[in-house]
């Protein structure tokens, strides 16, 4: 099945693009706006709109194609892409994708995906969030021209097999930790409720305190309202590397003490911190100091895992943290990592290797790159998978959950037909 043409149109996303830079340095919240100016190079507001590229595919017999480019709401930070806007970023699909693709047949997605993943502009690779979008569009494409869905085209091509149950749903707050959290807990998800906790004084608190307070909020709220007794989810909090910058990024001892009692807090539930620390100087120094972590908290037999996320952007970066045992799971942030291929990569190396994959992303995505990131999370089974775009919990939950029931419906359907 042939390419014929590949058209791109802007589009905008679930959420934001934040100066993350700018808000550790003191910007201010006013209702949805920051106060104050930029420091990230291309940011002319601290909060800017998310923007989006979607890439449609039209094949010979008349189906289309189509996967977003989204990059993630910090761009720019932790040794990632600089900022994304379509108006920057179509030219260069244009001149450069749509040539490697039209005319070419779609019918290994793998291959496509190494091609396209291989153009270089300049000698730089192209931005991550293209490679992220065209991949999904190419892996679209392919299961298209073969009338197969997406995830059983990545179970053909990598050797794995597609789920017969949900992947574990993330759900996250935002600054709205509390009502959110309510959400997530009718919604029964089954990890929550990330938190945002990116500022010392006002939410992790001089001592870790306020974070404490909490996760205790979060552990009865649970426990009062819970509509089924066994209803037991995880406890996922982003904390952006407020514990370091409060105790010290390579104070383990006081780290681990800390962490220790707010996993005792947060019982009978598990408790999973991600980015314990944020050394922003570079990737071998943040791996350091989490493997340093990891080992503490491993010797001291705490009931707490640890998430990797800054300075862990690549598949390669991936490995890195995982070969080091750089904390026990590893947040494998989809926009980052380039084209899906590379997620899925990046997913079964971390399960081959005895780290936790989680398919995360970010919540500056559309509904398709959701999509397509749920149809390879049920090919590769990661230990959970983001709810995305957005912060408002019920708009991403939909999304992600109703794509697994999807699969599996038509999954089991063809099944009993006796279907290929």
């Amino acid at each position: 099945m042939k390419i014929l043409d590949v058209v791109c149109s802007k589009g905008r996303t679930g959420f934001y693009f934040d100066d993350q830079r700018a808000i550790k340095k003191g910007a201010a919240h006013d209702g949805v706006f920051y106060q104050g100016e930029p420091v990230t190079e291309g940011f002319t507001s601290v909060r800017m709109p998310g923007e989006s590229i979607s890439v449609q595919i039209i094949l010979e017999d008349g189906q289309v194609a189509f996967g977003d480019c989204a990059a993630v709401q910090y761009s720019g930070a932790g040794g990632r892409d600089p900022l994304f806007l379509a108006k920057d970023f179509i030219p260069v699909i244009d001149q450069y994708i749509k040539p490697m693709l039209v005319g070419r047949e779609a019918d290994n997605f793998r291959q496509l995906a190494a091609e396209m993943e291989a153009i270089q502009v300049e000698g730089k690779r192209l931005h991550t969030a293209i490679r992220y979008g065209v991949s999904q569009a190419i892996l679209d494409a392919v299961a298209k021209a073969k009338h197969k869905m997406m995830c059983e085209v990545v179970a053909e091509e990598y050797g794995c097999e597609v789920s017969d149950k949900p992947i574990d749903i993330f759900t996250q707050s935002g600054d709205d930790r509390y009502d959110n959290s309510d959400k997530m807990i009718i919604k029964q998800a089954q990890v929550l409720p990330h938190a945002l906790i990116n500022n010392v004084q006002t939410k992790l608190g001089p001592q870790g305190e306020l974070l404490e307070k909490y996760v205790a909020w979060l552990r009865d709220r649970i426990l009062n309202n819970r509509a089924d007794e066994n209803y037991k989810p995880i406890f996922h909090i982003d904390v952006y590397g407020t514990i370091g910058a409060a105790f010290g990024n390579t104070n383990f001892k006081a780290m681990a003490d800390y962490l220790e009692k707010l996993a005792e807090t947060a019982k009978p539930f598990h408790l999973r911190i991600e980015g314990p620390m944020d050394c922003d100087t570079d990737r071998e120094t943040q791996m350091l100091a989490l493997k340093g972590l990891t080992e503490e908290i491993d010797r001291r037999g705490i009931d707490v895992e640890l998430v990797a996320d800054e300075w862990c952007n690549t598949l390669e970066d991936v490995k890195y943290f995982t070969d080091n045992h750089a904390g026990h799971m590893v947040q494998i942030k989809t926009p980052d990592l380039g084209g899906v291929n590379n997620t899925i990569e990046a997913v079964l190396y971390c399960k081959e290797h005895g780290m936790g994959a989680y398919q995360g992303g970010t919540c500056n995505e559309t509904d398709r790159s959701a999509q397509v990131c749920t149809q390879c999370a049920m090919a590769t089974q990661p230990a959970q998978i983001l709810a995305k775009p957005g912060m408002g919990v019920d708009e991403g939950y939909m999304i992600v959950y109703n794509e697994m029931q999807r699969v599996l419906a038509l999954r089991a359907a063809k099944k009993a037909c006796g279907c290929k």
